[in-house]
């Protein structure tokens, strides 16, 4: 069957509360054994450091381990956290996921440091990978990818020719108009920024100057996805990412929480209506309930293509909500 969108996942490697950062590694190699089953195009992970709910921090690491379980889906980053790090060192890593797994691996890049800046100075000392360095430090790496130029005195081995597709990530209209400008496709962080979502993509399209990765604008957008066989089970465990946000906002954040009947015995009122402003860009129900949802936020993104994340406590639950969003994408 030909999709008519391409739909795909971002994950956290999401540690649940009585379990392991082994255990959480474990449950992505799983699910994205199962993605490549049901029919997704690529599977990402994202960088975030010092966070005890989240096993995701050695991108590249996952990256290969994800990948070396698997045979045909796209894997990649979504992203690596450019300011923490040395463009050398990434085309280095990604040069050699790419000489392992070639044609299948993809860099997406973030302009944030994905933690707090204690560590992000931890991470990266001398702080000259800072956000301002962002549009130099992407040519850097497309230079890397591409041909050793004569008299070349840096090359990234493995990394040179294997020209590993790039993408830009982001959660404002920065990130926008730099994808545009380098003609790279682009990814917007909807699932926890939405305010920008419609106009970043509008911009992007706007300004979009072809490139010898990209002929055309192609963008994409992430969703929360939590699925079950009824809107009110699903209700339910998406009461897990709402404690999520709650906690963030308090700063108290922590491994992933057992869904609760009840948010309002959790949080007060203003501490719901937060959480639902940063969740907005969320599908929440049955298959039925998902289908219209995706629908709707396809026509009024004009995006090209889907990434579902979903943070559910129990990893069978979390499957299973992965595997009816590829049913209603796949209905489109």
């Amino acid at each position: 069957m030909v999709n008519s969108i391409p739909y795909s996942i971002l994950d956290i490697s999401p540690i649940p509360q009585g379990f392991t950062a082994a255990d959480a590694l474990r449950n992505s190699l799983e699910v994205a054994q199962h993605a490549e089953k049901w029919g997704y195009t690529r599977y990402w992970v994202a960088e975030h450091h010092n966070m005890t709910g989240n096993a995701s921090s050695a991108t590249a690491v996952l990256v290969g381990y994800i990948a070396g379980g698997t045979s045909r889906i796209q894997v990649g980053s979504g992203g690596v956290m450019l300011p923490n790090h040395a463009p050398l060192v990434i085309a280095e890593q990604f040069g050699t996921l790419e000489s392992l797994y070639p044609g299948r691996i993809e860099l997406g890049l973030g302009r944030a440091p994905g933690t707090d800046q204690m560590t992000a100075r931890a991470l990266r000392r001398d702080l000259l990978g800072s956000d301002d360095r962002f549009p130099q430090d992407v040519r850097e790496l497309q230079h890397y990818f591409g041909p050793i130029q004569e008299g070349q005195s840096v090359k990234a081995i493995p990394g040179a020719n294997t020209n590993v597709p790039i993408w830009i990530l982001g959660s404002s209209l920065y990130g926008a108009q730099l994808a545009a400008h380098f003609g790279l496709p682009y990814a917007f962080a909807s699932h926890f920024a939405p305010d920008q979502l419609l106009e970043a993509m509008s911009i992007y399209r706007e300004l979009f100057k072809p490139s010898a990765q990209q002929a055309k604008p192609y963008s994409a957008f992430v969703m929360n996805v939590v699925a079950a066989d009824t809107d009110e089970e699903a209700r339910y465990l998406f009461t897990t990412l709402q404690q999520n946000v709650v906690r963030m906002r308090r700063n108290t954040r922590g491994q992933l929480p057992p869904p609760i009947v009840d948010m309002d015995e959790f949080c007060e009122p203003h501490e719901q209506a937060a959480a639902a402003h940063t969740l907005q860009c969320s599908l929440v129900g049955s298959l039925e309930t998902i289908q219209k949802g995706m629908r709707s936020w396809l026509d009024r993104t004009g995006a090209n293509e889907i990434l579902f994340t979903g943070q559910i406590f129990d990893h069978q639950a979390r499957l299973k909500s992965f595997e009816i969003a590829a049913k209603a994408a796949q209905s489109l």
